[in-house]
C-alpha cells in the first residue's frame, strides 16, 4: 500500500512537470511569434546572445513551430496516458459499489480533469503572459529552445520532407513573401516607438512613397518648360523673367541650359536688384 502511493507520487509529479513543458513550449511559441523583430535585433546589438538566438527562431520559424508542436503534442499524449491509467482504477475501484461503468467513467472524468488542467496552465495561461511581454519571454525561454530544438531535430527534419513530399503530391507551390507599402509604414512606426528611425528619416520614406501616387510632370518640369536665368542675358531681361513668372527659384546657367551653374531664389535675387547692389 505504502509502495502503491510513492508510485502515484511519483506519477502525480510526472504529469505536473509535463503540464509545465507543456507551458513553456506555449509560452515561447505565442512570444517568439509576438516578438518585434527591430527590437530584438537592437537588444541583439546590446551584447544579448539570448537575443541572437530569438532572431534565429524568427529566421527559422517554420522548424521553431515544428519544434514546438512536437513538445506540445508529446506532453499532451504522455499527461493523458499517465493521467488516465493512475486514478482511474483506484476512482473506479471505489465507486465501483455504487455506481455501474465505475471504471469507464472514472477513465473519462480523469480524462477531462487533465485536460482542464492543461489547457489552463499549458495553455491559456502561459500564452497570456506571452502577450504582455513577448520580447522579455522571448529571452527566457530561448535556452530551453535551443535544447528542446537539438533534441527535435532529427524529427523536425522527417515533418519537414514529408511535408515537402506532401505538398508536391498535391501541387501546391510556396507563396513568395511580398512586403506590402503598409508593413513597411508599421516597421517605421514600431522603429520611431523604439528609437532606432528619426522623425526625420520618417518623413524622408513617406515622401519616397508619395511620389508613387504622383505623375512625374507633377514634380518635374519638361526640359522645354524651364524657365532659367542666363547670365549672358541683360539684367532687365532676367529681371523681366522673374517677375512674369510664377516660380520661387530658378536654374541659373551660362548661355545654355547644359551649362548649368547653379540655383537662386528669385527673392534673394529681386531684393539685390531693387536695393540697387551689383547681381
Amino acid at each position: 500500500m505504502e509502495m502503491d502511493s510513492i508510485i502515484i507520487g511519483i506519477e502525480i509529479l510526472v504529469i505536473i512537470i509535463l503540464i509545465v513543458l507543456n507551458g513553456l513550449f506555449s509560452l515561447a511559441e505565442i512570444a517568439v511569434v509576438s516578438t518585434r523583430r527591430i527590437r530584438m535585433q537592437k537588444i541583439a546589438e546590446d551584447g544579448n546572445k539570448r537575443a541572437l538566438l530569438v532572431l534565429d527562431f524568427m529566421d527559422n520559424v517554420s522548424d521553431f513551430l515544428s519544434t514546438v508542436q512536437i513538445g506540445i503534442t508529446f506532453t499532451a499524449i504522455i499527461t493523458g496516458a499517465i493521467g488516465g491509467t493512475t486514478f482511474s482504477e483506484p476512482m473506479g475501484n471505489f465507486f465501483s459499489p455504487y455506481i455501474p461503468y465505475s471504471y469507464q467513467l472514472s477513465f473519462i472524468f480523469v480524462i477531462l480533469v487533465t485536460t482542464y488542467f492543461t489547457i489552463l496552465i499549458g495553455e491559456i495561461v502561459p500564452k497570456r503572459m506571452a502577450l504582455n511581454d513577448p520580447e522579455g519571454y522571448s529571452l527566457k525561454t530561448a535556452k530551453f529552445m535551443q535544447v528542446s530544438s537539438w533534441i527535435c531535430k532529427p524529427i523536425v527534419r522527417l515533418l519537414d520532407s514529408s511535408t515537402n513530399l506532401a505538398l508536391r503530391i498535391v501541387g501546391s507551390k510556396p507563396k513568395e513573401d511580398v512586403v506590402t507599402e503598409e508593413e513597411v509604414k508599421l516597421l517605421i512606426e514600431e522603429g520611431i516607438e523604439d528609437g532606432t528611425i528619426a522623425e526625420e528619416e520618417e518623413d524622408i520614406i513617406k515622401r519616397v512613397f508619395r511620389l508613387d501616387d504622383q505623375k512625374v510632370d507633377m514634380i518635374m518640369t519638361p526640359r522645354s518648360e524651364i524657365i532659367w536665368i542666363d547670365l549672358e542675358d541683360d539684367l532687365e531681361e532676367n529681371k523681366e523673367r522673374i517677375i512674369n513668372s510664377k516660380r520661387s527659384i530658378f536654374p541659373v546657367a551660362e548661355g545654355e541650359l547644359d551649362d548649368f551653374i547653379g540655383v537662386v531664389q528669385a527673392k534673394d535675387l529681386l531684393s539685390e536688384i531693387f536695393s540697387g547692389k551689383d547681381v
